[in-house]
């Protein structure tokens, strides 16, 4: 039986393992990790949470609140849908493949959109990786009611040149597009 809940750090070790599995070498560290889990912390309400099957994390979303994640040249603000300061971030998810297809994501990024809007976001954002095993992450997305914004080719490239980052498919030159998809909250808060 799995169950869905809150990020803490004590689920960091499998986080990282299971990050670094589906998305590819040096994707999260500690560090990193610890800065990501704070950034979706507000009015002590967190953001972020794990599946667990027994008390292994099988899948887990990471999400930033509206207001505690830079915006980069891979935002196209002047086409969003809310303003900056009420848009989420979704940073990462990730589902041990074992398992994917069994609604482990949507259970996870549904948690996550309620705990975004207590925080008081209406919309989040997010970089969809499109060299998915089949499109699959821009397809659950959409499904989720996300809309396409743009698409940023060679999203991740400067990971590899600046934080050793191997993506799974590319290697340690990541030529890989990302889909910028906003989703907005409306009848979900």
């Amino acid at each position: 039986m799995k169950s869905i809940a809150k990020m803490q750090p004590a689920h960091f070790a499998d986080v990282m393992q299971l990050a670094n599995r589906v998305h590819g070498d040096n994707y999260l560290d500690l560090a990193k990790l610890t800065g990501l889990y704070q950034r979706g912390i507000k009015h002590g309400i967190n953001a972020s949470f794990v599946a667990l099957s027994e008390s292994r994390v099988v899948g887990y979303r990471l999400s930033f609140a509206a207001g505690q994640w830079p915006q980069d040249e891979w935002c196209t603000v002047k086409l969003w849908p809310v303003t900056p300061e009420k848009m989420a971030y979704f940073k990462s998810v990730a589902v041990a493949p074992e398992l994917q297809g069994q609604g482990l994501g949507s259970a996870l990024l549904k948690v996550s959109v309620s705990a975004l809007c207590q925080q008081g976001a209406t919309a989040g954002l997010a970089h969809i990786w499109r060299e998915s095993p089949g499109n699959a992450a821009q397809r659950y997305f959409s499904k989720a009611g996300a809309k396409l914004i743009t698409i940023h080719p060679d999203r991740w490239l400067h990971l590899c040149k600046t934080e050793g980052y191997v993506c799974p498919i590319c290697g340690s030159e990541c030529h890989c597009t990302a889909a910028e998809m906003a989703l907005t909250f409306a009848g979900n808060c």
